[in-house]
């Protein structure tokens, strides 16, 4: 009996109607409540039938000429003894049903018709087993019934020790019968015998005062079955022969005071009320799982609070009679075991999981318990499980999982505030303060992206972010490992608009589950924008879970839309990022961005310019991880200067890359080789023509901003900021610009996605001319990422 109650007396107070499956499911889960409950459920019912049938097998053993199909069994070990009267199963199957509904009857007038009965049962009851052991004090030595012997010292040595047998279906001891019985297969049979210990918490929304029946009368109940248990089993070996212990099964009943048949009322009432009791608390346990609208097809068993569960009641009627249509006692009883083993083994793993996690909100009344000790008892249920039959147990498991997995795909989530919520967030606390400040190893360097959900660009009301960013959000990880934070801001005051910014948070979160993204929502309120972004990448984060790679959307409307802000805008993020140390990655030809589905072929480009950590090795290996990626090849394509060794760059390149692990093929490009004409010549007009117009725009900024300055009588000014203008050097950054892109049109025009780094803003250089340059950069590639990696390597040779 012990092991199941290590747990259960601390958890009394969170009872409300469901007994141990809201300790359970409150504790670990909605899913494992679930899972457990049904199985405690179906054990309930099914004790029931074990209880009608066990009433019903002494009623017809006092009384055989009721007996419709009564047998005579003769053999007993192989030898010809007295006649055995055997039942039929016919009759235990007639009387158990006609049984089961009278019960059914009772427990379909309330709580009160059961309480007003109790006492009918209870006090025959009582005084039957005051009635045995004054039976078993006066047996004498030459009692006229054979085989008993009166309190024998002898007959205590005789019936010490194991001897085994096999017995029938019936359970009269047969040399030849198909039933072996051994210590594992008795404690089995005699388990439901000690599983009342929850016929408190089954009806707990009944009770007045939970809190202080249940573990009183818990308490007082196990200490009192325990003590007549082992009483019992020293009196009645002493009492009688082996012989006799094994074929009368109602030994109790043979030898009380003053007769039998007192006994035979007393064991009749008990088995009723214990079967009474499973069918009034199996239905309300069903109906609290139905009532915690978990499982929608629970929804017929389904109760208002103080109504009777009378559908519920139906079904586990239902179920309790096809029990006992089986109408076999051994057959029913390790199924019962089991799922009651499985209830207790949650209950006291629920008391070490809380009791070890320690929350502040764990607050037991019960002061003497140790998790330990839990950890113990769920321990010895298993061991136990396993010892009586492997098979049940398998079989029971099984059950318990496939609900279990069922509850997880059809059922509806919720949070309980379960322990497995409170041990996540302590491993995460834990693994948290082990990682430190210091930067982690390359090998164990994760992309952490915060992505910038809408910096710029008109959205509907109703998208709180572009559908692609979540699409490449998820290409940045390899097997959905790691996390993304998506990051809105919200210009205005922070008192004014906090709910504002809930409900933005909140409908974010939405939309990012719905994109089946691992990620988590931000919504920062900020007086503008450039605030609110430099307050994210200095505060967002703990220890080494900051975000390491800011995410956003190339800005490609800015000109058509005459947005002249977003130039001032794009910079100052970038300037932001290279101070807080953070990479950056802008994604070009977003709306282009394929989905899962949608698998690309051709080749995944790089062009290599500037160390950047490996960064952008990194993310191109982690697109080939993906379903729409994995059909292409990457090229890396590296930038030397004429008068360098392009050979001995190459070989480098590519001995680098294998010894990284990396395939990839290497094309090694110099300055010279830029100026050559392409065949066609195409590319190389695209770019000039989009180098002139840039050019022109730049020329005309520039003495926009130098004619403000002198007519002001101020130092040139740009977006508020004093600012430095070389025309050369602007021309410059146009002229190598056109360069690149023209080598990015006249190589990669097919390829599916093309990488390349991002050049830093000049300092105190405009923001327009900046915006220029990129412009140019981009022009006519489909589909580009610019990376700017930041002050570490995020790949390593020692792996």
């Amino acid at each position: 009996m012990l092991p199941k109650y290590f747990g259960y007396h601390l958890l009394y107070p969170v009872f409300l109607g469901g007994g141990p499956y809201y300790l359970i499911g409150r504790a670990l889960g909605p899913e494992v409540g679930v899972s457990i409950g049904l199985c405690f459920f179906l054990g309930n019912a099914v004790a029931g039938a074990l209880y009608v049938l066990g009433a019903v097998e002494t009623f017809l053993k006092a009384l055989p000429s009721a007996g419709i199909f009564t047998e005579t069994t003769t053999k007993v070990n192989g030898t010809i003894s007295e006649p055995i009267q055997s039942i039929s199963t016919h009759d235990l199957q007639i009387y158990g049903i006609v049984v089961t509904i009278i019960l059914c009857i009772i427990v379909f007038g309330g709580v009160k018709m059961i309480n007003r009965v109790a006492p009918a049962f209870l006090v025959p009851v009582l005084f039957s087993v005051f009635c045995i052991f004054i039976g078993v004090l006066l047996a004498k030595k030459d009692d006229p019934e054979p085989g008993v012997t009166g309190l024998s010292l002898e007959s205590f040595k005789n019936n010490w020790s194991s001897d085994y047998q096999n017995t029938n279906n019936a359970g009269i001891p047969d040399a030849e019968g198909k039933v072996h019985w051994n210590f594992n297969a008795l404690v089995g049979l005699f388990f439901p015998a000690v599983t009342g210990i929850m016929a408190g918490s089954n009806r707990s929304a009944s009770l007045k005062d939970t809190q202080r029946s249940i573990p009183i009368g818990t308490l007082a109940a196990t200490l009192a079955t325990t003590g007549l248990y082992l009483v019992s089993v020293f009196l009645f070996g002493a009492v009688a022969t082996r012989d006799k212990l094994l074929t009368d099964r109602l030994l109790t009943a043979t030898i009380a005071w003053p007769f039998p048949a007192i006994i035979h009322v007393g064991i009749i009432l008990s088995t009723l009320g214990a079967a009474l009791q499973s069918l009034t608390g199996a239905p309300r346990l069903l109906a609290a799982i139905a009532n915690d609208d978990i499982l929608p097809v629970l929804n017929y068993f389904r109760v208002a609070d103080g109504s009777e569960p009378h559908i519920a009641t139906l079904f586990t009627a239902i179920i309790c009679m096809g029990c006992v249509i089986i109408g076999n006692l051994d057959l029913i009883t390790p199924t019962v075991t089991m799922f009651f083993l499985l209830c207790y083994s949650g209950v006291n793993l629920s008391c070490f999981l809380l009791d070890l996690l320690d929350a502040p909100s764990w607050r037991p009344r019960w002061k003497f318990h140790h998790w330990s000790l839990s950890l113990l008892g769920a321990s010895i249920c298993v061991v136990i499980m396993f010892l009586i039959s492997w098979s049940f147990t398998v079989v029971s498991l099984a059950l318990a999982s496939l609900i279990y997995y069922y509850v997880s795909i059809k059922g509806k989530a919720g949070d309980w505030g379960d322990g497995f919520k409170s041990a996540y967030f302590q491993l995460a606390l834990r693994s948290l303060r082990s990682l430190g400040a210091n930067q982690v190893h390359p090998k164990n360097w994760y992309p952490i992206p915060l992505v910038f959900c809408r910096p710029w660009g008109k959205l509907p009301e109703n998208v709180p972010c572009h559908p692609k960013l979540a699409d490449f959000a998820n290409c940045m990880k390899k097997k959905g490992r790691g996390m993304s934070i998506f990051v809105n801001i919200l210009d205005g005051d922070y008192h004014e608009c906090a709910e504002d910014a809930k409900a933005a948070c909140k409908q974010l979160d939405t939309y990012i589950n719905y994109k089946n993204c691992e990620g988590v929502a931000e919504i920062v309120v900020a007086p503008n924008m450039t605030e609110g972004f430099r307050g994210i990448v200095q505060t967002m984060g703990l220890g080494n879970l900051k975000p390491n790679i800011v995410v956003m959307r190339y800005p490609e409307i800015w000109r058509r839309e005459n947005l002249k802000e977003i130039p001032a805008r794009f910079v100052g993020i970038i300037n932001d990022c290279i101070v807080a140390n953070k990479a950056v990655v802008i994604v070009k030809g977003l709306d282009e961005w394929p989905n899962e589905y949608q698998r690309q072929y051709g080749s995944i480009d790089l062009y290599w310019i500037v160390r950047d950590g490996g960064l952008m090795l990194l993310l191109s290996q982690l697109l080939l991880t993906k379903e729409s990626f994995e059909s292409c090849k990457i090229q890396v394509f590296c930038i030397a200067e004429e008068d360098s060794d392009a050979e001995g760059l190459k070989a480098d390149v590519k001995k680098f890359l294998y010894d990284l692990r990396m395939q990839a093929e290497v094309i090694v490009i110099t300055i010279k080789s830029w100026d050559v004409q392409p065949e066609g010549g195409s590319q190389q007009d695209e770019s000039l023509e989009a180098f002139t117009a840039a050019q022109q725009r730049v020329a005309g900024y520039l003495a926009e901003i130098k004619t403000a300055a002198k007519k002001e009588g101020t130092p040139l000014m740009a977006d508020g900021k004093p600012v430095v203008v070389d025309e050369q050097q602007a021309e410059k950054f146009l002229y190598t610009t056109l360069k690149l892109n023209s080598t990015i049109l006249r190589y990669s025009r097919m390829a599916a996605v093309v990488l390349v780094s991002l050049p830093p803003p000049p300092v105190s250089h405009p923001a327009y001319c900046y915006m220029e340059y990129m412009d140019l950069l981009v022009e006519n590639v489909p589909r580009l990422l610019m990376v700017r990696g930041y002050r570490r390597d995020v790949v390593t040779l020692f792996t």
